[in-house]
């Protein structure tokens, strides 16, 4: 869970994501799935990817984007 400094502010986050946690470049209140768009709300980003700097709403966006390069 982020605290209220990195969720505060208006709009889309820039975020910086790492292996087990994530860093908050410019606050915001959502990041948009990089598959999808769908905006998430920063309290509920559960799943990106590391390699490519990228935030997914789901399981099933992580798995499309898989099957679209053909590699993790």
């Amino acid at each position: 869970m982020l605290g209220r400094f990195e969720r505060g502010g208006s709009g889309e986050a820039v975020v910086e994501y790492g292996d087990s946690n994530l860093r908050v470049v410019r606050p915001g209140r959502f990041v948009r799935c990089a598959v999808t768009g769908v905006e998430i709300p920063l309290d509920d980003l559960r799943y990106w990817s590391v390699a490519r700097q990228e935030a997914y709403a789901s399981p099933d966006a992580v798995m499309q984007r898989l099957r679209e390069t053909g590699r993790p």
